[in-house]
């Protein structure tokens, strides 16, 4: 296929792979933040090609992973009211509550919970189910967040009065400014994700390398993509260089998408929102502005967001740091499994331990 088997080209991957052994002189630690990444790169065995002392770290680009165990519970709350039928994406179903069940077991018991494909849905669901409240949970970082602005101006124009959004919506760049604020982080180089990238831009990352003098590089998804970008970072770290490249030029601009940043701006303003593993984070979530607030699940059906502990012994939210990888985790293909999954890496598709676990769990870069 013209534009993608270009990018799986095994002589070139193996190009340059051989370019980032030359290049590494010492052990360097990359973040790469969209579970897309970290998917594809042990799908595709990657891990097997890079020089010895280049260690891959994943970090919290999971939208499903970061949700807080709070909100998983009031999303359980909200799926067990009569008449309420809840929309959702399929990776959130299955992960669990703070007592362990999940929306896929509320389901089992009656509840109205329906997996969509987008948010508009949702909106479709409202449409024909006009005695009941349909509910879109909604999930996601900037790449989903359009789609669901979109979903709710549709509702306002349509003027349909049974259907809702709670959101969870967050934002990239303030988590990971909170994480490289650490003096304890000991990540060299990030690898961008690309699709939140193709919205807000490769120059987003700005001041995270001023700041941090922490070289950033925006990677597609390919294998090819994500050697190009990790050589791109190995050579900022050899020569003592922290800036923001792009090697996702055919996807990703410096500005990103400026429509669909102007729609998010319409209908969302930023709020401080939990995430699992990192806490409140001001600013780093999107509540519905003033003019669209009759669509807010939360305040207009007064659903309440309470303290929840985490499952004691699960590590997703270290995992989610870069603190830890999945097999130092006592649960680890134990007891968590993605059959029986405990926490949310080992349920989505874009999990950390979900990767280990189907992929390599006795990979040891």
């Amino acid at each position: 296929m013209k534009y993608v088997d270009e990018f799986r080209d095994q002589g070139l991957a193996r190009d340059l792979a051989a370019a980032l052994d030359r290049t590494l002189t010492r052990p360097r630690r990359i973040m790469e933040v969209c579970g897309t990444h970290t998917m594809a790169v042990f799908r595709s065995g990657l891990r097997s090609l890079l020089p010895e002392g280049l260690e891959l770290v994943s970090g919290p680009g999971c939208p499903v992973c970061v949700t807080s165990a709070a909100h998983v519970d009031a999303f359980l709350a909200l799926a067990g009211r009569p008449g309420v039928r809840v929309a959702t994406f399929g990776d959130l179903i299955r992960v669990p509550g703070s007592d362990g069940t999940s929306l896929a077991h509320a389901r089992s018991q009656g509840a109205q919970v329906e997996v969509v494909y987008s948010p508009m849905d949702g909106l479709t669901l409202a449409r024909n189910h006009p005695d009941e409240t349909v509910v879109f949970l909604g999930v996601g970082f900037e790449t989903t967040t359009p789609g669901v602005a979109a979903t709710v101006r549709a509702a306002r124009q349509e003027g349909l009065s049974n259907f809702f959004v709670f959101t969870t919506q967050k934002t990239m760049m303030p988590p990971l400014m909170a994480l490289f604020g650490d003096p304890d982080q000991s990540i060299d180089g990030l690898l961008c994700p690309g699709h939140v990238s193709a919205i807000i831009g490769a120059a987003a990352y700005g001041p995270l390398a001023e700041r941090y003098h922490l070289p950033c590089v925006v990677g597609g998804f390919e294998p090819v993509d994500i050697l190009q970008a990790l050589l791109l970072l190995v050579r900022q770290l050899e020569e003592g260089r922290s800036e923001v490249e792009n090697a996702y030029t055919r996807v990703v601009s410096p500005a990103g998408n400026l429509q669909a940043q102007s729609l998010v701006a319409e209908v969302f303003e930023p709020v401080d929102m939990e995430w699992r593993g990192l806490g409140v984070i001001p600013g780093s979530g999107l509540q519905l502005r003033a003019p669209y607030r009759a669509y807010d699940a939360q305040e207009c059906l007064g659903v309440e967001v309470v303290s929840a502990t985490e499952v004691r012994g699960c590590l997703c939210g270290r995992i989610l740091q870069g603190r830890a990888r999945p097999p130092e985790c006592p649960l680890f293909g134990s007891r968590c499994t993605p059959s029986t999954p405990i926490g949310p890496c080992m349920v989505s598709s874009e999990g950390t331990c979900s990767a280990y676990y189907n992929y390599s769990l006795s990979d040891s870069n």
